[in-house]
């Protein structure tokens, strides 16, 4: 127990004591006078949402907003998935084609926040953990991909080619994903939740592979020998997406 101040009434409230405990604490692993505080790691393994306990209004508010973004998400990697594919095997752009696949695992996040803030599940402390799991999962998942994928355009030589419908489709994604990742990212935070914060950062990455897309798309259309920007961008957003996951796993989103 920490000493009290000189002069201090053995018979302290309290509300008093506490607050003057909160002003001799240091941060963990630094302690102040006649204080012994343990180090700890600051950053939650487990990161839940503390107001989820006992929500307000506000808290309850945000959860459906993050629940309909993520509906909205889902809708718009769907058409993005089916227009990105028939676009890149029209014009024999592998990394067209990848991109679009990789919408799919992209709306796995989505559908799995959906599921944690749907019915008594979004008041519950083991399903954000849960959900928080497997949106690091679904990162891992799309690294490995998006690897072979890039990879495999190095091995066969391939060049991406021009098609007005993919320039089209990538220029759209990189103004609506930045924004659906931003405000997702937000509301992870003020949530506590990871997995809504691993949502956004996924609709981040859809954004930086699809300029690393359209810039392929460019690129070659201008000077034909620079198509290995292509998958090297890629390789580049696989390590991303790597570290990304191990941060979702510990809950660093939303720390």
């Amino acid at each position: 127990m920490n000493p009290k101040p000189a002069g201090q009434s053995s018979r302290e409230p309290p509300a008093d004591y506490y607050r003057y405990v909160a002003m001799t604490q240091r941060p963990a692993g630094r302690a102040g006078p006649g204080t012994a505080v343990p180090a700890v790691d600051t950053c939650c393994e487990d990161c839940t949402p503390a107001a989820a306990a006992n929500p307000d209004e506000r808290w309850l508010r945000n959860a459906r907003y993050a629940r309909w973004l993520a509906w909205a998400s889902l809708g718009w990697m769907a058409a993005e998935g089916v227009v990105g594919l028939v676009a890149g095997l029209a014009a024999g752009s592998i990394a067209l084609v990848g991109w679009a696949l990789g919408s799919g695992i992209e709306g796995l996040a989505s559908v799995i926040v959906v599921w944690r803030f749907t019915g008594s599940r979004m008041l519950s402390e083991t399903a954000e953990r849960r959900a928080q799991r497997a949106v690091a999962v679904s990162f891992w998942l799309l690294a490995p991909y998006i690897v072979v994928e890039a990879i495999r355009d190095l091995a066969a030589h391939h060049p991406a080619t021009t098609t007005p419908l993919g320039i089209a489709l990538t220029t759209s994604s990189l103004v609506v994903m930045p924004v659906l990742g931003t405000a997702k990212r937000r509301l992870g935070a003020r949530l506590g939740s990871g997995a809504t914060a691993g949502e956004g950062t996924q609709n981040l990455m859809c954004a930086a592979q699809a300029a690393g897309v359209l810039l392929a798309l460019v690129v070659v259309a201008v000077w034909p020998g620079g198509w290995p920007i292509d998958p090297i961008i890629a390789l580049g957003i696989a390590a991303w997406s790597a570290w990304e996951g191990n941060r979702s796993w510990r809950g660093a989103d939303c720390c």
